[in-house]
């Protein structure tokens, strides 16, 4: 893959203009790569990647608007081809998982080198899979076990705003007793001691945003 004279061209989406620059500026030294285009949210992701149709995309899963996730699933609704590499802070095995499942070739983390970033980058446009150490460890630390479910994570982001359970139940429209049996299924899915801890292990495990 690649433009005509052997050039990976690509694509840079994140919100942080010093992450973008300092992303630029690695990839200007390399003769086997470019940067044809920047975007600050998903949402100028998308609409970057359509006008540009590079060879990587390089993204950023927190972002405001349309965040990594929803711009990588809409990228591959209309580009299956489009190759994404993700670059986040996050190591979470449920961001991992969800990125994957939606297309992402690799993942890595922010604080990954600047060599590790470009070969993941020369990996990915050859079609090869990079995941970050750490990811792949969370991912392994925690396979087989149980994802939440939506409902379950509906209580859960309500907890961790500090509603009580009747509170929650009013928001959802559904019984205290519902709100405390879910909450049960999820800390004992999590393996989590209180709801605080509960809510602590879905930020680190990708499940929420913190």
């Amino acid at each position: 893959m690649g433009s005509s004279d052997g050039v990976i061209r690509v694509l840079i989406t994140d919100d942080h203009p010093v992450m973008r620059d300092g992303l630029r500026a690695a990839i200007a030294q390399e003769a086997d790569m470019e940067v044809v285009g920047e975007a600050a949210d998903g949402a100028e992701a998308i609409e970057r990647y359509r006008a540009l149709q590079p060879d990587v995309t390089l993204i950023d899963l927190q972002m405001p608007n349309v965040d990594g996730l929803e711009a990588i699933q809409a990228i591959r609704a209309d580009y299956p081809q489009a190759v994404m590499v993700v670059l986040t802070t996050f190591p979470g095995d449920a961001r991992v998982t969800r990125a994957m499942k939606l297309g992402a070739i690799s993942y890595l983390l922010k604080s990954a080198c600047r060599d590790e970033i470009l070969r993941a980058v020369r990996a990915a446009a050859a079609g090869r899979h990079v995941v970050a150490a750490e990811a792949a460890q969370n991912i392994a630390n925690h396979l087989g076990s149980e994802s939440l479910t939506l409902r379950e994570l509906s209580v859960l982001r309500l907890v961790a705003e500090g509603k009580s359970n009747r509170e929650v139940a009013e928001a959802l429209s559904i019984s205290e007793d519902t709100v405390k049996a879910r909450m049960k299924s999820l800390m004992a899915k999590l393996n989590a001691e209180d709801r605080t801890h509960a809510v602590t292990i879905a930020i680190r495990r990708g499940f929420m945003d913190s």
